[in-house]
């Protein structure tokens, strides 16, 4: 069967779709023709559509979609407008079965297709789902009871049951489908995955909605062998995709033994998102044999009832901990914060900051405001009661919605600004503040960063070029 698959995230700088690359390498070992539509690269994406379906006729159109939003209180862009107006012109020219897909799908898909006029969605991995669902539209079979789909039942969306086959029934990733080459150009960096899903109870994350509550291991050769295959197209800096790169900890070693073992480790440098527990200096040390250069660690807040709060399992002095063992170690570390979440105060803010000026990483971002993503514990918390009250945008949840803790929401941009005023280590995810924002969705400076040759993880680079 001959296949399309269009990605439709076009924020710039580009990011690389690993997800469709994925999901394209699957069924093409599956057998099935496959063809990719990256409007990335579209200035018009109204004619590149229509020229693109008026080559050939597919019997399937899958659709990605990476982002709902752009995550940021400051901007509140939805991308979802585009992302319905791209799907429902693909209907127009096309006859065949539409899909959606991807994460920013996966976290609230019956919103996403309502909005969009699909014929159903697959929820969570593709790689299984679309080639089983292609075999069976093939031999004119029923598909209607394949795991992971969404489908319309009596006039409402129906999600079938989820299944989460073993990541090691993967087929080896090439990453021939898309122009990796050129996101590397332009976007300064690729991306890899070692594993999927995550066990940690933060009441605001979505990943677990997408990618599920477990963690499902990539065997080690098969990560390095994708990191050959990255090598080869002359791409030498990567990020890890995964949610945290140490849980569990003993795989991530046996990854950067895998990379040290075939000599990559001098070849590529690469970036991780890591919790901060557990990080051991033996973990650190081994990242950066491997070629690990930077870790963002997404630390949220320095103050332990916040912690505590939030559903994260580490406190402050774990904090303390990673941070000195990647500075033994050599490498370079960002904070995430996000503050104003409930139960936050003027002085749960001061601890947090102060904390991070004593640890001392190379730079720390400032989220103001927890985007409420439906079917969180965070969501479940503030539709209800007072809580209400903190609430910014609304109360429809696939729009972008945040939350302020009615507390300190009349004076928490002012107190952030006097606490971290002249300390360039803070950056903002805020598009007003250009030299210290690190929205990357149209990020200029980044853009003109990444033009000038800068390559790595963004945050990585905004520091290297403000210093520069």
């Amino acid at each position: 069967m001959r296949i399309a698959l269009v990605n439709t995230n076009r924020i710039q700088p580009p990011i690389a779709p690993i997800g469709l690359d994925y999901v394209a390498e699957a069924l093409a070992a599956s057998g099935q023709e496959v063809e990719i539509l990256d409007l990335c690269w579209e200035e018009g994406w109204e004619q590149a559509v229509a020229s693109f379906f008026s080559r050939r006729e597919y019997g399937l159109v899958g659709i990605s979609i990476r982002n709902t939003d752009d995550c940021s209180l400051a901007s509140r862009e939805s991308f979802l407008p585009e992302h319905a107006a791209i799907s429902r012109t693909v209907r127009e020219h096309t006859g065949g079965l539409i899909l959606l897909g991807g994460v920013g799908f996966s976290i609230m898909p019956e919103e996403v297709l309502d909005r969009c006029g699909a014929d159903a969605g697959i929820w969570g991995d593709g790689e299984f789902a679309l080639p089983e669902l292609a075999a069976r539209l093939e031999r004119d079979e029923d598909w209607g009871d394949l795991s992971n789909l969404i489908l319309r039942k009596n006039g409402r969306w129906h999600r079938n049951a989820v299944s989460t086959p073993p990541l090691a029934d993967l087929p080896p990733m090439s990453r021939g489908f898309l122009d990796n080459r050129r996101y590397f150009r332009e976007g300064g960096q690729a991306g890899f995955e070692t594993k999927r899903g995550c066990p940690c109870g933060c009441v605001y994350c979505a990943d677990p909605l997408a990618k599920g509550k477990t963690s499902r291991l990539r065997p080690a050769a098969a990560v390095a062998d994708e990191i050959t295959r990255l090598l080869a197209q002359g791409i030498d800096h990567a990020h890890t995709c995964d949610s945290e790169f140490n849980v569990p900890e003993a795989h991530a070693m046996e990854v950067c033994r895998e990379i040290l073992r075939r000599g990559l480790g001098e070849k590529l440098c690469w970036y991780a998102y890591c919790a901060p527990a557990p990080f051991s200096p033996q973990l650190a040390n081994l990242m950066r044999r491997a070629g690990c250069l930077g870790i963002n660690f997404g630390v949220d807040s320095g103050d332990d009832g916040m912690l505590r709060r939030l559903g994260r399992s580490f406190r402050s002095e774990d904090i303390f901990l990673a941070a000195r063992s990647c500075r033994e170690a050599g490498i370079t570390v960002m904070f995430d914060l996000l503050i104003g979440s409930p139960g936050e105060t003027r002085e749960s803010i001061v601890r947090t900051i102060d904390m991070v000026k004593r640890a001392g990483p190379d730079r720390a971002g400032v989220a103001a405001g927890a985007r409420v993503y439906p079917g969180t514990k965070l969501a479940g918390w503030v539709l209800q009661g007072e809580r209400k009250k903190g609430l910014i945008g609304g109360e429809d949840l696939s729009r972008p919605v945040f939350y302020i803790d009615p507390g300190i929401a009349p004076f928490l941009f002012d107190l952030l600004d006097a606490l971290t005023r002249g300390d360039p280590r803070f950056l903002f995810f805020d598009p007003s503040r250009p030299a210290s924002n690190y929205n990357y969705n149209a990020n200029q400076l980044l853009v003109d960063a990444i033009r000038e040759g800068y390559r790595g993880a963004y945050w990585d680079i905004l520091r290297r070029y403000g210093t520069s």
